[in-house]
């Protein structure tokens, strides 16, 4: 009997994956030509990038939501852009288009991008410090080879929840550091934002305060002060280098110049601080041991893998330092845009937060109060993250051929999804321009496309530093909004500047008024 079962097992998936082929084969057949994908191709197929050019075109790099969504209206869920002849993008609006690209496992194939490219000549041209092109710009194998290692981590929730109490000490003297600069209106909080997410970002990789809202610090030629401007430099020289005819690849263009000499200082710092720690490694390891040290940072915990080579680690370095700043700092700016416009939303986060904190000054936060009490927090971040995500959706390079809203669309395609765009529609979302935070809620939760959300990207290619980044906004809304009142004195709508990452198109300026403890 176990024999006719087994048998029988065995014949009906022969036939399953025969009728699965036989469907896949039957959908690439009657799919449309690549060609035939709808989308700009620019006067006589020379391109679209003349539309991008300032005081010509119609679009811009820095409003590429606006453009996404002009090109959604005109030509539909799937767009195909001529950018300079033989450089196509194709845009993917539709959640099921965008599963399709992102779920992809093909065996041995590991998900690749086009992105960072001139950062990846900067590095690459410089083999006595980098190895690699470090995580953001590597493709295939080496990528995933330095990504299996230095994830250990940072991605793990156990090392995540290790830097918990660090993160609320330093975010609390912020917080109380406001009392003294406080009066009315901050004319722009971002930089204060920054510099506490700097301080940060270098006291858990790299165990060192730099002091960064001091007085000294916040002179223009000070340490930190180049440091955000030098990780702004690069990022907002990413799309303008990764686009067009690149011809950085061949002679020192403007956008090239500033961010090698934005990558020269950041560069510079990081190998100071890795050969800092490496002075004082051994006296570190025995201080943790005896338990006088407090817990080990990033930089200790990959100079402690054998696995990792110290141009593996000076690359990580350079990356933290360049991604880690300025992503937090805007996803915190929206989140405090959207809770000063809608006071019903703040009022609910102030009421959980004082359950978390009933006294702001000397009570600390917990991971278990942060894990299973701060939901109406949490649900406020992926709110704001909804309308206002780190990036206007997730770049990948097909590595086969695939269907994708009814075209066949070959293997090596650049495609690019348009996630912000399509979180604002209504065919997906309720009131889908509206900040709700209780859509995210257990009991007033929406059924919603796992694939429409994706701020931190999907899947083994999602950011590396997930937990810790979403821990710390979570920190510093629930001790902001503990102890202020705040209010929005800007423009309203703000908008967005699409710098790669998305930042806010004016100053934050918020009005705190304390509360009583």
């Amino acid at each position: 009997m176990n024999m006719i079962l087994s048998s029988a097992k065995s014949k009906l998936k022969s036939v399953t994956s025969i009728t699965s082929r036989s469907c896949a084969v039957s959908s690439v057949e009657s799919a449309k030509p690549y060609n035939d994908i709808p989308g700009p191709r620019g006067p006589f197929g020379l391109g679209n990038i003349y539309q991008y050019i300032p005081g010509i075109g119609n679009y811009s790099f820095d409003a590429l939501h606006e453009s996404g969504k002009d090109k959604y209206e005109k030509y539909g869920p799937i767009v195909r852009e001529t950018m300079v002849p033989g450089q196509d993008i194709v845009w993917l609006y539709d959640p099921n288009d965008i599963a399709a690209v992102l779920n992809d496992k093909t065996p041995g194939i590991y998900p690749s991008r086009r992105s960072h490219t001139a950062l990846a000549k900067y590095r690459r041209d410089r083999p006595n410090v980098y190895r690699t092109a470090g995580l953001l710009a590597t493709n295939g194998i080496e990528w995933w080879k330095i990504r299996s290692e230095l994830q250990k981590g940072l991605s793990s929730p156990q090392s995540v929840r290790n830097f918990l109490s660090l993160t609320d000490k330093v975010t609390r003297e912020f917080v109380a550091s406001m009392k003294t600069t406080t009066k009315d209106c901050i004319p722009d909080f971002m930089p204060a934002i920054s510099r506490l997410n700097l301080e940060l970002v270098c006291l858990m990789a790299f165990d060192v305060r730099l002091e960064s809202f001091s007085d000294e610090q916040m002179k223009p030629n000070s340490l930190s002060s180049r440091l955000m401007e030098s990780a702004e430099i690069t990022n907002q020289s990413i799309l303008p280098t990764d686009q067009g005819f690149q011809l950085w690849k061949y002679f020192e263009t403007p956008a090239y110049r500033k961010l090698r000499k934005a990558q020269e200082f950041m560069e510079k710092t990081a190998v100071e601080l890795v050969s800092e720690k490496l002075l004082y490694f051994d006296e570190d390891q025995q201080k943790l041991a005896s338990g006088s040290h407090r817990s080990r940072s990033l930089l200790e915990e990959y100079l402690r893998n054998p696995n990792l080579e110290l141009n593996d680690i000076i690359g990580m370095a350079a990356d933290l330092l360049l991604a880690g700043v300025h992503t937090t700092s805007y996803t915190t700016a929206f989140a405090l845009y959207h809770l000063c416009l809608n006071p019903d939303a703040q009022d609910k986060l102030y009421q959980e937060a004082c359950r978390i904190l009933p006294d702001p000054w000397e009570c600390q936060i917990e991971a278990s109060a942060l894990n299973s009490e701060a939901s109406y927090c949490r649900a406020v971040l992926k709110e704001s993250l909804r309308l206002n995500p780190i990036s206007i959706g997730v770049g990948r390079i097909l590595n086969k051929d695939a269907v994708l809203g009814g075209y066949r669309v070959p293997k090596g395609t650049v495609v690019v999804t348009q996630n912000l765009v399509s979180c604002r529609q209504e065919q997906y979302f309720k009131n889908a321009s509206k900040f709700i935070p209780e859509r995210w809620m257990r009991k007033t939760k929406e059924d919603v496309n796992p694939h429409l959300v994706l701020p931190f990207g999907h899947g083994m290619r999602s950011c590396i530093a997930r937990r810790m980044a979403e821990q710390n906004m979570l920190v510093l809304l629930l001790r902001l909004i503990r102890s202020y009142e705040i209010d929005w004195k800007g423009h309203v709508p703000m908008n967005i500047k699409t710098k790669l990452i998305n930042q806010p198109d004016q100053p934050i300026q918020i009005k705190f008024v304390s509360r009583k403890s």
